[in-house]
């Protein structure tokens, strides 16, 4: 079959009720844990556009108001395998009393608040799609939503997702800041690394000859410690140092945190093992110790340029006139954690910029383009499959 030059289904995306719906959702003030808002609002409309839904209980694992929400629609061919779209419903800091402003098309808050594009672009964008494909009668598969809370702080909602309820075993996210086109097929792992250094704590004009600062101590591990970009496809940081009670007293403990990520997970260790060794080697030196404690915050995932669902989104880029191209990143998503529990997902750019800040945006054209991609994706999934 002849790969076709557009996309019947992305055709009916309507770019102003797309934006007005985005415009909508980005001012449901629903940070990290407080989602039940969004969670209400996708009650009412997910099944108005024929989805079936359900919630975990994935907040009751860190005292949220809502879990996370699982969609389902049948489609109108029950042979395709189903395909999910995911994204999270919180935003990293609150929208309330948010003011858009559009100009020379991008979207911008009025700099008094985060404008919330990440990720409710994504969400917005995934409900006219499937506005666009049933209006347009356009034929397709099961489609699931897989939709996170409490993403920001660190994939948290997607940690304690019952997986058991996810039908679909592939799928998309669209939460990364390159245009829509960008396709991400390399994540990284990441663990996060703590040291509890001790010395002794004493007053610095009573007693200072019993004192030993763990702040010096944490200094000189940190000076010999590899920091930075170690080499491509492997950083590591130090991103937290907390201790100390008075300026009169020497410290006698002190923490300090970081964090490393590496496409390899044999040179993420070993950077983890090198920063371990430089900071119990400064504690020996100095008289002091060190407890440490390695958490392991996601794993890395490769998705091969031959899988479906990576042949499926260039087929569908180009389907829509834009440049698809295949990239890998060292930021995290919900992506390595689903990967991680069975259901093969890749990220796609969406376009929003300088997000966690007053100076997020996202352009117009991103936006509609995101739109446009879901329903291309979802028409070219169907076809792909009915080839077979």
């Amino acid at each position: 079959m002849t790969t076709k030059l557009s996309s019947c289904a992305a055709e009916q995306v309507n770019g102003e009720r797309l934006l007005d719906l985005f415009l909508e959702l980005a001012k449901i003030n629903a940070p990290s844990t407080k989602e039940q808002l969004v969670a209400d609002y996708l009650k009412k409309a997910l099944p108005e556009l024929g989805f079936t839904l359900e919630f975990d209980d994935a907040h009751k694992n860190f005292d949220g108001e809502v879990g996370n929400l699982i969609a389902w629609h049948e489609g109108t061919d029950s042979s395709i395998p189903p395909i999910f779209f995911s994204t999270h419903m919180d935003t990293v800091l609150p929208t309330e009393g948010l003011k858009p402003v559009i100009k020379d098309g991008v979207i911008h808050s009025d700099g008094t608040t985060i404008l919330g594009a990440d990720d409710r672009a994504a969400l917005a964008a995934y409900l006219e799609a499937i506005r666009a494909i049933i209006e347009g009668g356009i034929p397709h598969g099961p489609i699931e939503f897989i939709l996170t809370v409490n993403e920001q702080p660190g994939l948290v909602g997607a940690r304690y997702l019952d997986y058991s309820k996810a039908k679909s075993k592939t799928g998309y996210i669209f939460d990364s800041s390159g245009d829509v086109g960008q396709i991400i097929l390399k994540g990284p792992y990441s663990s996060r690394v703590w040291f509890e250094v001790e010395g002794n704590a004493a007053h610095i004009a009573l007693n200072s000859e019993e004192g030993n600062s763990a702040i010096l101590i944490a200094a000189e591990g940190l000076s010999n410690m590899k920091l930075g970009q170690i080499e491509e496809g492997t950083l590591a940081n130090v991103g937290i140092i907390n201790g100390g009670e008075l300026t009169s007293i020497i410290p006698g403990s002190v923490t300090v945190a970081g964090e490393v990520r590496s496409f390899s997970k044999e040179k993420l260790d070993a950077q983890l093992k090198h920063m371990e060794e430089v900071m119990q080697k400064a504690a020996e030196k100095k008289g002091g110790k060190v407890k440490i404690k390695v958490e392991k915050k996601y794993l890395g995932f490769d998705i091969p340029k031959e899988d479906i669902l990576v042949k499926t989104a260039l087929k569908a880029a180009r389907n829509i006139h834009v440049n698809p191209y295949l990239t890998e990143t060292l930021g995290g998503a919900d992506t390595n954690v689903l990967n991680e529990n069975g259901l093969t997902t890749i990220t796609l750019g969406l376009g929003f910029q300088n997000i966690h800040s007053f100076r997020e945006c996202i352009s117009v054209e991103n936006l509609v383009n995101t739109g446009r991609l879901t329903a291309a994706l979802i028409e070219q999934w169907y076809e792909n499959h009915k080839e077979k």
